[in-house]
């Protein structure tokens, strides 16, 4: 078992910056695939980004590309997403996500995923 934990969530104006992290507990020593996603009011989640066991394989949505950065500090367990340029329609639940499985594949689809966090808040003004 994995638990993750999100935080770094927050109200922020467009065009603005956030840095969210998730930290793992539970069964570490093994690395895992982990990933964003999002999930807006009304809609379905939503793939924001994914990296590889090692952080040098990312993938991002179509629209976070160019933006939002995903990264990790495998040593501190944690996962980072650093959100630039944010607009109105970022605001969402941010959930971080593991995956145990072994692929090359991009994880874009949340159902490849064996563990999630709680989620955390983003709102945009504009």
């Amino acid at each position: 078992q994995v638990q993750l934990v999100e935080s770094g969530g927050g109200l922020v104006q467009a065009g603005g910056s956030l840095r969210l992290s998730c930290v793992a507990s539970g069964r570490t020593e093994r690395r895992y695939i982990m990933g964003w996603f999002r999930q807006a009011p009304g809609k379905e989640r939503e793939f924001v980004a994914t990296i590889s066991r090692g952080g040098g394989t990312t993938h991002y949505g179509d629209s976070v590309m160019g933006r939002f950065t995903i990264s990790r500090a495998n040593a501190k367990n944690t996962l980072y997403l650093q959100m630039d340029s944010l607009t109105p329609e970022d605001t969402a639940v941010y959930y971080c996500a593991a995956a145990q499985a072994f692929t090359n594949v991009p994880m874009r689809n949340d159902l490849d995923y064996d563990w999630w966090g709680q989620g955390t808040q983003v709102t945009v003004s504009s």
